[in-house]
């Protein structure tokens, strides 16, 4: 692998702590198994827009109660001061992004939310932070918490994917290293430095 250039970071659950109850949201909206983002884009209106509310009621809360997550703003500071590039790729909406990004004053150099019209689990998002911050997949990881992180990662091929979790086994993928904290997800990205 060369030489790491930039992580791309998800949000929710690795950047910021947000009680999010995804199963009664899906229920709520009724998904039926559909990814939330494709389900409500599929919809007509008035349907399209009621949900969409509940969604955006829904994040609104999570979003005020977030907290960030013990570490991440030393891992960030330390990657700004290794000359790493940071991005931060979410499925959550801009304004929620912003609201976080200035209430725990951090900054990224590429910023991509859902009003792009790219969302994982496709693979879209990412290639478009490989373009913009120009560089090449051999040279970034992705940090996530959730199989969509993964599967975005995979399908932009890029092999070097962390997620943030305590539970190792509900992730089976081989191109996945499971780390239980912010601090070792730092000595791992450490060494991909060198």
């Amino acid at each position: 692998m060369e030489r790491l250039k930039a992580v791309i970071f998800d949000l929710d659950g690795t950047i910021v702590d947000a009680p999010y109850n995804w199963s009664r949201i899906k229920e709520e909206l009724e998904t039926d198994g559909v990814p939330i983002l494709s389900f409500l884009a599929g919809l007509e209106e008035p349907e399209k827009s009621k949900k969409w509310k509940l969604l955006e009621k829904y994040e609104k809360n999570a979003t005020e109660k977030a907290v960030l997550k013990r570490g991440i703003s030393e891992l960030l500071t330390a990657l700004t001061e290794r000359g790493i590039k940071k991005a931060l790729v979410t499925n959550n909406s801009r304004k929620n992004v912003y609201f976080l990004l200035k209430k725990f004053k951090l900054q990224f150099d590429c910023v991509i939310t859902r009003e792009s019209g790219l969302w994982k689990p496709s693979p879209a998002p990412f290639l478009a932070v490989l373009k913009k911050m120009e560089i090449k997949r051999e040279e970034c990881c992705v940090v996530g918490d959730s199989h969509f992180d993964i599967k975005a990662a995979e399908r932009a091929g890029i092999t070097k994917i962390y997620i943030l979790s305590k539970e190792r086994q509900i992730f089976t993928s081989s191109s996945v290293e499971v780390v239980k904290s912010v601090e070792k997800l730092g000595e791992r990205i450490e060494e991909l430095l060198w």
